[in-house]
C-alpha cells in the first residue's frame, strides 16, 4: 500500500470537556491536576489547562445534559494510584468504580463527565 500525504498530522492535541460553568470547572480540574487556575477564561467559554501533552480544553459553549461524556475519553496518568483514588475520593468526587486490576478507576467532574485516572 502506498502511503499518502496528509496535511493531519497523527497527534492529539486536545480534548473539549463540556462544563456547566466555566468558573467552577476550571478551578475543580485545576485543583485536582494541582495547578494554580491563574490563566484567563477565553471569549466567555473556554478554558485551557495547561498540560503535558495533548491538552484538555473545557468549554461551556458546548455543554447540554445530553452531551456529558459517559465513558472516559481519555485517561490522567499517575504513579500512585492508592494516593490518586485518595486524593480523588476526599476531594469530594462521585467514584464510579475502586481500583480495578491495580491499574486505573473512574469518577465523575461536577457536572457527571466520566474521567479514568489509570497507573503509568
Amino acid at each position: 500500500m502506498l502511503a499518502v500525504t496528509s496535511p493531519i498530522m497523527n497527534q492529539i492535541g486536545a480534548v473539549f470537556i463540556p462544563v456547566s460553568d466555566i468558573e467552577r470547572s476550571r478551578n475543580w480540574y485545576c485543583s485536582l491536576l494541582g495547578i494554580p487556575a491563574d490563566e484567563e477564561v477565553l471569549f466567555g467559554h473556554l478554558y485551557v489547562i495547561p498540560m503535558q501533552g495533548p491538552g484538555i480544553v473545557l468549554d461551556s459553549k458546548i455543554y447540554t445534559p445530553e452531551s456529558i461524556l459517559k465513558v472516559p475519553a481519555f485517561h490522567l496518568n499517575t504513579e500512585d494510584i492508592d494516593a490518586a483514588y485518595d486524593f480523588v475520593k476526599a476531594s469530594g468526587a462521585e467514584l464510579l468504580t475502586d481500583i480495578e486490576n491495580d491499574h486505573w478507576f473512574n469518577f465523575k467532574d461536577p457536572d457527571g463527565n466520566v474521567l479514568m485516572i489509570c497507573r503509568c
